[in-house]
């Protein structure tokens, strides 16, 4: 399973808990869009993940963005995702960003708010924040391969409550 956040913007540490915490210890791969706030927290995701793959955010400092990209391109089950935290011009600008990294799908933050758009040439995934919800609801996603190829995915609220399912699959 991979799991996506983004959006902790904690000074004390990566503020899973229950089913978000679990999915993280139990995922393949898990990633985040970016604004930890703090190396500490980048480091506490680090730790509780198996493996773990991140671009830094707006709101991250010199000594995160010393340590991970801007933006990233990462395969999970076939499907080529490219992340960035945010683009100036929303999701046109975020659909562009995916076409000219080769992706499928674009996982980004910034928002707060959990997203999916499957209609586009490129697929756009926000997770929402886990901890920071800012009047939206306490969101991750989780993305399961398909025997067929493609995910399977769903955004979940922090108390385990799938709210959104959705597919990505890889563009010919």
């Amino acid at each position: 399973m991979l799991v996506v956040l983004s959006d902790t913007h904690s000074t004390d540490g990566h503020r899973l808990s229950g089913p978000v915490l679990d999915a993280v210890r139990d995922a393949e791969l898990v990633v985040h869009a970016g604004d930890f706030m703090r190396e500490s927290v980048l480091d506490a995701f680090i730790e509780e993940s198996s493996r773990f793959l991140a671009v830094y955010g707006n709101n991250d400092g010199s000594e995160i963005r010393n340590r991970i990209p801007a933006a990233r391109n990462f395969t999970y089950g076939g499907v080529e995702f490219a992340m960035t935290h945010t683009r100036r011009g929303g999701g046109t600008a975020l659909s562009l960003f995916g076409r000219e990294r080769g992706a499928d799908a674009v996982i980004f933050g910034h928002s707060h708010r959990p997203t999916v758009d499957t209609a586009g040439d490129v697929a756009l995934l926000n997770p929402g924040s886990h901890a920071q919800p800012r009047g939206n609801r306490e969101a991750f996603a989780e993305l399961e391969e398909l025997p067929d190829g493609g995910l399977r995915g769903r955004l979940v609220a922090t108390d385990g409550d799938v709210f959104e399912t959705f597919r990505i699959l890889p563009r010919d």
